[in-house]
């Protein structure tokens, strides 16, 4: 009886008040933007082990895979993985109570998975709609929550405590892992350990250039990943500040009727009938 229970619901339940009760704040002295690092020494460890794992294991094996195997077939593998994501990413955007994005991703899922061979291709791309890319930390944050602690995750890598909450609550929350019929458990973490290792091989002098030739390589990766954590999260802050308050009046390309009040050439008190 128990082997029929779902427990995944639990466990995101479980493991997200964990967490979130352990979510640590940064204290006042620490200026917005900076990193804040307070577990570095457990941090630096972990960043140890995962140079380890990428040097011996990951890295040979990346390269090994895009040199192996067509450019053209890695793409398809990545377009796959990516496609397995939508319907996580649909549920995200629809807790971020962003409806557009949510259905957004589900039709480019629909298209790709029927037209595009099961996501092997990427036919939505040809439509020009919005770009799909959210997270479950994505989601902390449009709800309040502070990013807390930088952190380092075993195998994973660069990461913070609210986004370490994403990762394993994105882990379970796909629709996909739901399906009362699957060919292949888990399938979706294994698209994504082909998705990362052709990105790791694909990029492999920018990656080796920061893990292996900077003086300081745990404090490299943790500035860029806040960096432009901090940025995706801003910018899509932004546009959607500027979807919800559009300005109705704004120059749509027709002929503004003149004001004179707003025209600094034009004197507001000049009799219009001088002659």
């Amino acid at each position: 009886m128990l082997s029929r229970i779902n427990l995944k619901p639990l466990i995101v339940v479980s493991v997200l008040a964990v967490l979130s009760a352990c979510t640590t704040r940064p204290p006042e002295g620490v200026q917005q933007g900076e990193a804040f690092d307070p577990y570095e020494r457990n941090n630096r460890g972990i960043h140890k082990f995962n140079l380890g794992v990428d040097r011996f294991l990951f890295r040979p094996a990346s390269k090994g895979y895009v040199k192996i195997v067509p450019d053209p077939m890695v793409t398809s593998f990545n377009h796959f993985a990516e496609n397995l994501t939508m319907p996580g990413q649909a549920v995200d955007y629809l807790l971020q109570g962003n409806l557009k994005q949510s259905g957004n991703a589900l039709l480019q899922f629909v298209i790709n998975t029927t037209v595009g061979g099961l996501g092997l291709s990427a036919p939505a791309d040809e439509l020009n709609l919005p770009p799909v890319d959210t997270d479950f930390g994505e989601t902390l944050h449009v709800w309040g929550f502070g990013e807390g602690a930088y952190v380092e995750l075993p195998l994973y890598g660069p990461s913070t405590q609210r986004d370490s909450i994403g990762v394993i609550v994105n882990l379970f929350s796909n629709p996909i892992n739901f399906s009362p019929v699957r060919p292949v458990d888990n399938i979706g973490v294994y698209a994504e350990v082909v998705r990362r290792m052709g990105d790791r091989g694909r990029f492999s002098d920018t990656v080796d250039s920061i893990l292996y030739e900077s003086a300081d390589s745990y404090a490299q990766a943790r500035t860029i990943y806040l960096q432009n954590r901090r940025f995706e999260l801003a910018r899509d802050d932004e546009e959607t500040y500027l979807g919800l308050y559009d300005d109705p009046y704004a120059d749509n390309g027709t002929d503004p009727v003149r004001d004179p009040y707003l025209d600094p050439y034009e004197d507001p008190y000049e009799d219009p009938y001088a002659e």
